[in-house]
């Protein structure tokens, strides 16, 4: 072979590995994955997702309650898409058992949005896992993502410049100019690359969850769009002890429910529990003594599958681990891979939004100045400790706390912790960072309001109808006689009212969002000091107006689900 011919050959080589180089590559295809990589795909760059299954989703079956601070601050696509939610979910109703035997059971259901803004205007939304993640994947790729699914990324390439690219299972070398981390809780990409160390056991947790099947319209009667979580002593033999996990968490679908208990990994250095053994204890004893669940849920329920899953719970508490970076060299982590879980909701899927939609924007501009640098990725960093939601998120301790009541056997502590953890006291420690987020969205731009509004209303209808992206169209009954035309014309002239209304007053309440931002940080305080007050006037206003509300309430439901869903689509 001449040199001339040997150099055609490298050169041909060298151009098709150019051509299979990406500006981002995206590890993982959960909630953050598609986010980062849709967004970078819609600024031009070439990215590639990588997810280990052979399918989107399969690592993550069950299901959960996303905070509606996700759906209000994230990502742009999901707001104003059709993603398939299972339930809007409306508030926790708190069970805590003081004697399992006797029935000696005290509620806390103070968390709760009031009628008649209630059940379209929710608290949340339930949503299994693996539809979710393959509806955000659809999106990404609608935009220009490459998936490649069934790989495995065991490594990355470092360089000169950092991090280069990855390395597969298979020993395939992928280079790109970032890597966006979204692998999870449990990948090791982030170790290997030196970013973070691996979590220890006591901040990780597992879930033993059964899926039960149930008829909807008996899910719509018992359940309603409440979640139910129950609290115990040790001695109840109904949740983890001293409170290193969440109890019981019992939340509905559209024709299923999921029932779940969790037990950190390792309570003490002393001890390490059978979970195994001791799951099947509290599950017994829920399922055969707890009032509720044997009356109206058993006789109905049918159990579909029982799963166990694992997931970070204490990482932020941990300084340490929260001290850690989130970045280096051509490569930043999002989500549960960068710690910002939520300790207090069992919930990390707004956080991998937030994040995923940070790591893009930083993404975006690094490449856009040639720059991957560690020094220039830190403005990452920044973002994400500047905002207010992941930080209140990652640092919640109501339910660390719950060890302490245990500990004590104090009545009262559990009382607050659970109050102010899944009660109206998480006003007093949540009321800040919501309104500063809120006020630096509408600062942004006011008439995201708007966007809000018409996306309350079209979840709901969306939930009402079985109506999602890449499904079966389901549209409203058309109005049958005059009587129904008018009524459904008032609805939709109401609703464009309100919008109009909006767009008027959008100069004020931009104003007033300037006005309150700095103010926000007293927020907590205040709260702390006026809620006592405010609360039980509050809960009396709300128990003599409901068969009032009520009706308004069922009302607007009516009207809702009757009209054409294009109204909340222009």
């Amino acid at each position: 072979m001449t040199i001339r011919a040997l150099g055609m050959i490298i050169g041909t080589v060298r151009m098709e590995q150019a051509l299979n180089d990406y500006d981002v590559i995206v590890i993982g295809a959960g909630f953050g994955g598609p986010v980062a990589a849709k967004k970078c795909a819609d600024a031009g760059l070439k990215t590639l997702m990588l997810e280990r299954s052979e399918h989107v989703g399969e690592k993550v079956i069950s299901g959960l309650t996303i905070p509606i601070y996700g759906f209000l601050f994230g990502p742009a696509f999901i707001r104003d898409g059709n993603p398939p939610i299972e339930r809007p979910v409306d508030g926790i109703i708190n069970y805590i058992i003081k004697d399992i035997d006797t029935g000696d059971i005290e509620i806390d259901d103070t968390l709760k949005i009031p009628k008649p803004f209630s059940p379209v205007v929710a608290f949340g939304y339930n949503a299994y896992c693996a539809p979710f993640c393959q509806w955000e994947a659809r999106k990404a790729l609608e935009s220009g993502v490459e998936l490649r699914t069934s790989t495995v990324v065991t490594d990355v390439i470092t360089g000169a410049s950092g991090v280069e690219g990855v390395i597969t299972e298979t020993g395939e070398q992928i280079r790109s100019r970032i890597v966006i981390d979204a692998e999870g809780s449990q990948g090791l990409v982030a170790i290997k690359a030196g970013v973070r160390r691996k979590y220890p056991p006591e901040a990780i947790s597992l879930a033993d969850i059964y899926d039960y099947e149930m008829e909807k319209d008996r899910l719509d009667e018992i359940f309603g769009f409440s979640l139910r979580f129950c609290w115990g002593w040790d001695e109840q033999n109904c949740a983890p002890p001293l409170g290193y996990g969440n109890g019981l968490m019992v939340w509905p679908y559209r024709e299923s429910i999921h029932y779940m208990h969790d037990q950190c990994l390792r309570m003490d250095a002393s001890r390490v529990p059978n979970l195994k053994k001791k799951l099947g204890e509290y599950h017994a004893n829920i399922t055969s003594k707890l009032p509720w669940w044997k009356e109206e849920v058993e006789p109905h329920a049918r159990l579909r599958a029982r799963m166990w899953e694992g997931f970070e719970i204490f990482v932020g508490l941990d300084g340490n681990l929260r001290a850690m970076p989130n970045h280096t060299d051509g490569m930043m982590l999002v989500g549960d891979t960068a710690g910002l879980e939520s300790t207090e909701l069992c919930d990390g899927v707004p956080q991998a939004w937030i994040s995923a939609d940070l790591a893009a924007d930083v993404a975006i501009e690094a490449l856009k100045a040639n720059d991957t640098s560690r020094s220039f990725l830190s403005r990452y960093d920044k973002r994400i400790q500047g905002h207010p939601l992941l930080q209140w998120s990652i640092s919640g301790k109501n339910r660390f706390n719950l060890r302490y009541a245990q500990q004590e056997h104090s009545l009262e502590k559990l009382r607050n912790s659970v109050h102010n953890g899944w009660g109206l006291g998480v006003l007093t420690h949540a009321s800040t960072p919501l309104v500063k987020t809120l006020c630096r969205h509408i600062i942004s731009n006011p008439l995201v309001i708007m966007k809000w509004r018409k996306m309350f209303f079209r979840y709901y209808y969306n939930w009402h109808h079985n109506r999602f992206d890449y499904s079966e169209a389901h549209h409203a009954p058309l109005a049958k006689n005059a009587e129904e035309r008018k009524r459904d014309n008032r609805f939709r002239r109401g609703f464009r009212f309100g919008q109009a209304f909006i767009l008027v007053l959008s100069p004020l309440i931009w104003f007033l969002a300037i006005v309150l931002f700095p103010v926000a940080k007293i927020l907590n305080p205040v709260m702390k000091l006026l809620l006592p007050v405010i609360e039980p006037i509050y809960t009396g206003v709300l128990k003599l107006s409901a068969p009032l509300t009520e009706r308004l309430s069922r009302s607007k439901v009516e009207r809702l689900v009757r009209t054409d869903p294009s109204l909340f689509e222009e």
